[in-house]
């Protein structure tokens, strides 16, 4: 079993996606320990604020499949990856650490992120796994986040209302088994998120 820690983001309908995401978690992966989560405003571009949190699991998928279901599942919730680096979102989960494992090259898939600079990673993660040692720097998570910049500063708390498996019409399930793909008989349907600022999409299988 590998410890996995997740950073979770969301600014279009942000307590409903974040809300059915964790519901899947748990669906998929048993018992999870999940942060606080917090509002913070967008970073690189101006748009409406994120809601943020992490997620620690066990799990005994290799890192490539964990984040082919995670991708899967940003999916259903509508995630737009034609747009640029730097703008709104659905859905955006990144897997922040995976063990003691240290993944650096080109591409996508970096392991630490990068983004674990940010106050808006690094907070939550300190919140649930202070002990954790981060591969690169040798230090705890805990010792980061004191040593940040913005240690000290109040963060707005977010109560999130988490909804049951299912909600929305996605439910661990529905998502992409490690290694499944997609093919013809797998059709993509669309509903009407019930906050009306986006869509919510999820795999329809027939």
């Amino acid at each position: 079993m590998t410890i996995a820690l997740l950073s979770l983001g969301s600014n279009l309908c942000p307590q409903q996606h974040l809300s059915a995401a964790l519901a899947a978690l748990r669906q998929r992966f048993g018992p999870i320990v999940v942060s606080p989560t917090y509002r913070t405003a967008a970073v690189g571009f101006d748009g409406p604020p994120f809601l943020n949190n992490a997620v620690s699991l066990c799990t005994e998928w290799e890192l490539e499949a964990l984040n082919a279901w995670l991708h899967a599942l940003e999916d259903a919730h509508g995630r737009d990856r034609s747009g640029p680096r730097f703008s709104g979102r659905t859905l955006d989960i990144d897997v922040v650490f995976y063990g003691d494992r240290i993944i650096e090259g080109p591409g996508h898939l970096r392991i630490p992120r990068p983004e674990l600079c940010h106050a808006f990673v690094l907070k939550p993660l300190a919140d649930i796994a202070a002990d954790f040692v981060d591969p690169l720097s040798g230090r705890s998570l805990g010792a980061l986040w004191q040593a940040h910049v913005q240690f000290g500063e109040a963060f707005e708390v977010v109560a999130l209302g988490e909804s049951g498996p299912g909600t929305g019409g996605i439910v661990a399930g529905d998502l992409l088994t490690p290694h499944r793909r997609f093919t013809k008989s797998t059709r993509p349907a669309v509903c009407r998120s019930a906050c009306g600022a986006c869509h919510v999409l999820f795999l329809a299988v027939f």
